[in-house]
């Protein structure tokens, strides 16, 4: 059995596959809006990439952090920003 990587998306305990991003978790916890535009729309990732910086969430209290380009981490503590 493979290891897994457990972690918390807005509270609500997550566990992935070694090697995911934490945008894909952030799905599996069932999270569509990853944060607000200036305006206050949702958003949520675009490129998958890091170049749209659309994915943009708080991670482990530092925030603007790219969820698509961030592993997850064992204890990390991931917030959206709906």
């Amino acid at each position: 059995m493979a290891e897994r990587v457990q972690l918390r998306v807005n509270g609500k305990s997550v566990e992935v596959t070694p090697g995911t991003v934490v945008a894909a978790a952030i799905a599996m916890a069932g999270e569509s809006k990853f944060r607000r535009s200036v305006s206050g729309m949702p958003r949520g990732p675009l490129c998958g990439m890091g170049l749209c910086m659309e994915c943009r969430v708080t991670i482990n209290g530092l925030s603007q952090c790219r969820s698509c380009q961030t592993l997850c981490e064992p204890g990390m503590e991931v917030l959206t920003d709906d």
